[in-house]
C-alpha cells in the first residue's frame, strides 16, 4: 500500500475592493511572499507605504483563520502566497480634473484585491535522524572515494598554454 504525503493545509484571508492601487501594493506583496509570518509581521509594522497597513490587516486575518483549527502551530506558518490583483474603478467610471488652456483631463480611482495565504512548515528530519544523514553523505568522502572521472593531462587553452610555445 503506498503512503501518501499530505499536503500542508493552506489559509486564505483577502481585503477585496482596498482603496489602493494593485501597482503600489504589489511592492509590499513582493517584499513578504515566502517569508515567515513573524518576519512579515514585523516588516509591515515598521515600513513606511502605505499599502503595509492594508497587508498587516490581511495577514493577521489570515493567521486568525489559521488558528481556529487546534493543531496548528503559529510560529511555523510562512506566507505562501501574497497578490494583489486589479478591482474595478470606484463606482465603475472616470473622473476629471482640471487641465490646461480650459481642458478635462480623465483620472481614475481604481481599487485592488489584496489576497494571503498561509501554511504551516513541513515536518523536517530532527535530531539524530538528521546527523545521520549528513555522516553517511560525509563518510564516501572521507573514505578516500575516487572521482568518476580522472583528470586529464592535457594543457589549458588559453594565454598560459600558448605562452610556453
Amino acid at each position: 500500500m503506498a503512503t501518501t504525503t499530505e499536503q500542508p493545509r493552506e489559509y486564505l484571508a483577502r481585503h477585496r475592493y482596498a482603496r489602493i492601487t494593485a501597482r503600489k501594493a504589489r511592492i509590499i506583496a513582493d517584499e513578504i511572499r515566502g517569508k515567515d509570518v513573524n518576519a512579515a509581521l514585523e516588516l509591515l509594522q515598521f515600513a513606511h507605504q502605505r499599502a503595509s497597513s492594508f497587508y498587516l490587516k490581511v495577514l493577521r486575518s489570515a493567521v486568525a483563520n489559521a488558528t481556529q483549527e487546534g493543531d496548528v502551530n503559529v510560529n511555523r506558518l510562512v506566507v505562501r502566497d501574497a497578490r494583489a490583483d486589479d478591482g474595478p474603478m470606484l463606482q465603475g467610471r472616470l473622473r476629471w480634473r482640471a487641465g490646461p488652456q480650459g481642458r478635462a483631463m480623465p483620472f481614475r480611482k481604481t481599487t485592488s484585491h489584496l489576497t494571503i495565504k498561509v501554511s504551516e512548515l513541513a515536518d523536517e528530519p530532527t535530531g539524530k535522524a538528521k546527523t545521520k544523514a549528513k555522516a553517511k553523505r560525509g563518510k564516501s568522502k572521507r573514505d578516500g572515494a575516487k572521482p568518476s572521472e580522472p583528470k586529464s593531462a592535457e594543457p589549458k587553452s588559453g594565454k598560459s598554454a600558448r605562452k610556453g610555445s
